[in-house]
């Protein structure tokens, strides 16, 4: 027989193996029905067939030996082993060598039973990209809680004519109008801050007027770039320098996500804030000792930053999060921070962490690594709402309808027959493009999955990882490891 021809993008179904009866365990009913079928034809060889009893022979006939005795019908035994597994016979063996793939790797688990469906080179740490996110979401809801809040405070400075406007981490911060939103829904507004700081100075008694507003953004220690990050994010939007002051994570516009970042978030925050204090000058200090606050806003929960953070991959507020970790878990205030502090964060999971190598928590550097196999048990936990993993659950972008998995170019065509069944974290940077998350499969079944295409890659790895997806999702729990 000549070769099925299978469309690209579709999984081959392969042959299960051809046994004989007796090879394969009956089951009980069919094994009785055996049996009732047996003792019918051995009555057929003796010429008796079924009907009413005739009348109880006389003693002298009962006393006569018979001519022909009937065959006696062994029993047979009934058998005592399990059945057999789950026939898994589902292959995407012809998926994963697409060359779009460059180094792959992934891992599947049946998400209701913890079985492992299918891995390819699980174990090795690679680049993770933007499913760096899933981590430090993870880390961020373990040390600060779904309801933590980052807080922008004006503190009295050295003179009644000064203020200090003191940066707490919270990039979201928004410079545009109370009742106007900016990308992050539920930020807090610079012009409400203003107006704490003015109602508290007149009930305090204070008559002269805000002359000067010093910007402390001591609370992030530099550097505010790392080395790895390429300079072009910020002109394309996807990052900002890491201060512990600024609005609106620094955008151009406050409206759109792609908006091209500065040079100096400090100093566009104070820009900002001083509008609602004509004549006021802005210059960098630090909050003295003791120093009275005087108001103070807050930005949205992390429960609300979430998803904020993971649907539309935001560089930006994933790097605040990690600062945020770090510091609370006494690890320090910088960019490197985050190296110690996030895998001691993740270790309330039960995961091995001993394999991780956190670069940053955005993942846009290429010096991160992770093994597939800690992202899938990762998401594992996310599906079991392990905690206050729930909350991550909640937070994916769905295929082919929102964040970045609903670019123009994600599952498309024969791959379209997964849409809206695929919740995930995207991850893509110049050498590492990555997909993980939950697939409602076709059979009915819930698949746990990453997938790694790394190394020599272009934007088309998005397009493979794909169709690797719609193959696990053709399969469901029919995936075959081989």
């Amino acid at each position: 027989m000549d070769d099925q021809q299978t469309e690209p993008g579709t999984p081959t179904i392969a042959e299960p193996p051809r046994r004989v009866w007796w090879q394969r365990p009956l089951p009980l009913g069919l094994l009785a029905g055996g049996l009732a079928l047996a003792v019918i034809a051995a009555g057929a060889v003796s010429g008796s067939i079924a009907r009413t009893p005739d009348p109880a022979p006389s003693s002298a006939e009962a006393a006569a030996p018979s001519a022909e005795p009937t065959p006696e019908v062994p029993e047979r035994p009934v058998p005592t082993q399990t059945p057999p597994a789950f026939a898994r016979t589902c292959s995407v063996e012809n998926l994963i060598h697409d060359p779009r793939l460059g180094t792959f790797q992934a891992q599947v688990y049946n998400a209701a039973t913890g079985e492992i469906l299918f891995e390819r080179d699980q174990d090795t740490p690679r680049a993770t990209a933007s499913s760096m996110k899933i981590l430090t979401a993870a880390a961020a809801l373990n040390v600060l809680g779904p309801d933590y809040r980052a807080s922008t405070r004006v503190v009295s400075g050295p003179d009644a004519g000064t203020i200090v406007l003191v940066g707490g981490g919270d990039l979201t911060l928004s410079r545009l109008p109370s009742g106007t939103e900016p990308v992050y829904t539920g930020a807090a507004h610079l012009d409400d801050l203003a107006k704490k700081v003015t109602a508290a100075r007149t009930a305090a008694g204070i008559r002269e007027p805000v002359r000067r507003i010093l910007l402390d953004s001591t609370y992030f220690g530099g550097p505010t770039w790392d080395p790895s990050w390429p300079a072009t994010e910020r002109r394309a939007g996807w990052l900002s320098h890491i201060t512990a002051l600024q609005v609106d994570a620094d955008r151009a516009d406050p409206k759109v996500f792609l908006s091209p970042r500065g040079e100096d978030p400090v100093g566009r925050a104070g820009d900002a804030f001083a509008s609602y204090f004509p004549g006021a000058s802005t210059s960098t200090g630090t909050a003295g000792a003791g120093a009275t606050e005087l108001a103070s806003v807050q930005s949205a929960p992390l429960s609300a930053l979430i998803p904020l953070m993971l649907i539309p991959s935001d560089n930006t507020l994933a790097e605040m999060l990690g600062r945020q970790v770090a510091i609370k878990m006494g690890t320090g205030n910088t960019l490197t921070a985050v190296s110690q502090a996030i895998p001691e964060a993740l270790k309330t999971y039960g995961l091995d962490t001993s394999a991780l190598t956190i670069a940053d928590t955005s993942g846009m550097s290429p010096n991160n690594a992770v093994p597939p196999s800690y992202l899938a048990g990762l998401y594992m936990k996310i599906g079991a709402r392990e905690g206050n993993l729930g909350f991550i659950r909640d937070g994916l972008a769905v295929a082919g309808q929102t964040g970045t998995l609903g670019y123009s170019n994600r599952f498309t065509g024969p791959n379209a027959v997964a849409r809206g069944h695929i919740v995930g974290k995207t991850g893509s940077i110049t050498n590492a493009y990555t997909l993980g998350g939950f697939i409602d499969a076709a059979d009915g079944s819930t698949l746990t999955f990453v997938i790694y295409a790394t190394g020599r890659v272009s934007e088309s790895a998005r397009q493979g990882i794909d169709t690797v997806a719609t193959g696990f999702y053709r399969c469901g729990n029919g995936l075959s490891n081989h």
